[in-house]
């Protein structure tokens, strides 16, 4: 069987030229590209069925549940909302863009968002929401679940920071996430299969076990490529944005690392001001820092940008805001 681009409901184009996919192939879907150039994530019938069943499992989704999907479809958040509402056969509405109004008017029940559409809605509308993609709010109502999960692993794969039913997670001695589990892809498109020989996909993120009490949770703290080591330090972008993101000057802000003589990698903020304010100077945003983080957190430059970069579904792009500006 060859891959075919749907146009239209109606008509299909097949790539001629293309490799066939494998038996019981369903999908290949481009990986966000947050670290690099984006991979095509093979899943079969099975990883697919495998995902929806888990989440469905963990949400408790009923005969009268509705899903929304209003998230890019080209990204396996927005397909995964249609393809777990058509294996399960639960009611979907399938909006072409993100619009509060019309997710608000929906008849939905259930719905995965991104943090900038959760603030724009009323999530009580909703008896369950998926929330992740980006940096999620810490007041999240008790009804909203965070996610952890990549096009990899067909979608979110652990909630709340409790793997979902048939997923296991192992931290190896570097602090980085390992993902077993029946809804991991097959392969990488012409490229092979990332999973080593007992099935275990190394993800790339840094996280650690954290315990509230009454359950063990896994903390996921970032990519790999994002941890910052400065003067031998080590600092979170995570960490510092939502302080920097406190003074009334600021916009948006990203933080990364950028290459440096002296320190190794400088801690850069990068800034977009609010409209009509001047932009705030790196004292200002150092002495915020300092106030609640280590010194060597505080930012040690700063740059003011038009725009923060980010993928379809928000995921800021530190890597290229670094290598675009790194020599500011």
């Amino acid at each position: 069987m060859r891959p075919a681009v749907i146009r239209t409901p109606n008509h299909e184009t097949t790539l001629d030229d293309s490799v066939p996919v494998e038996p019981g192939d369903a999908v290949v879907v481009a990986t966000s590209g947050t670290s690099g150039v984006p991979k095509g994530a093979v899943h079969t019938h099975a990883t697919i069925a495998a995902s929806a069943e888990a989440t469905s499992h963990r949400l408790g989704v009923r005969d009268d549940d509705h899903w929304l999907a209003c998230l890019p479809v080209a990204h396996i958040g927005g397909l995964a909302v249609v393809m777990r509402a058509l294996h399960l056969q639960t009611g979907l509405t399938v909006l072409p863009a993100f619009d509060a109004d019309a997710a608000m008017a929906s008849p939905a029940t259930l719905a995965a968002l991104v943090p900038t559409a959760l603030a724009r809605i009323d999530p009580f509308k909703f008896r369950a929401l998926i929330v992740g993609g980006a940096r999620v709010p810490d007041n999240l109502p008790a009804h909203c679940l965070t996610t952890y999960g990549m096009t990899e692993t067909g979608s979110g794969c652990v909630y709340n920071g409790v793997p979902l039913r048939g997923v296991e997670v192992r931290i190896d001695d570097d602090g980085q996430i390992h993902l077993r589990g029946p809804m991991l892809l097959r392969e990488y498109r012409n490229l092979g299969d990332p999973k080593d020989s007992d099935g275990w996909l190394a993800t790339g993120d840094l996280g650690e076990w954290a315990s509230d009490g009454a359950h063990t949770r896994l903390v996921v703290r970032g990519r790999m490529g994002e941890l910052i080591n400065s003067g031998g330090e080590k600092v979170w972008p995570d960490d510092v944005e939502p302080i920097l993101a406190t003074h009334p000057a600021v916009g948006e802000v990203a933080v990364a690392g950028v290459a440096d003589p002296e320190w190794g990698q400088r801690v850069t903020a990068f800034v977009v001001p609010r409209s009509g304010l001047e932009p705030p100077s790196l004292d200002q945003l150092r002495a915020l820092v300092k106030e609640q983080l280590p010194a060597y957190c505080a930012p040690r430059a700063v740059v003011i940008v038009d725009e923060i970069p980010r993928t379809a579904i928000g995921k800021v792009q530190r890597t290229l805001l670094a290598q675009r500006y790194g020599d500011r």
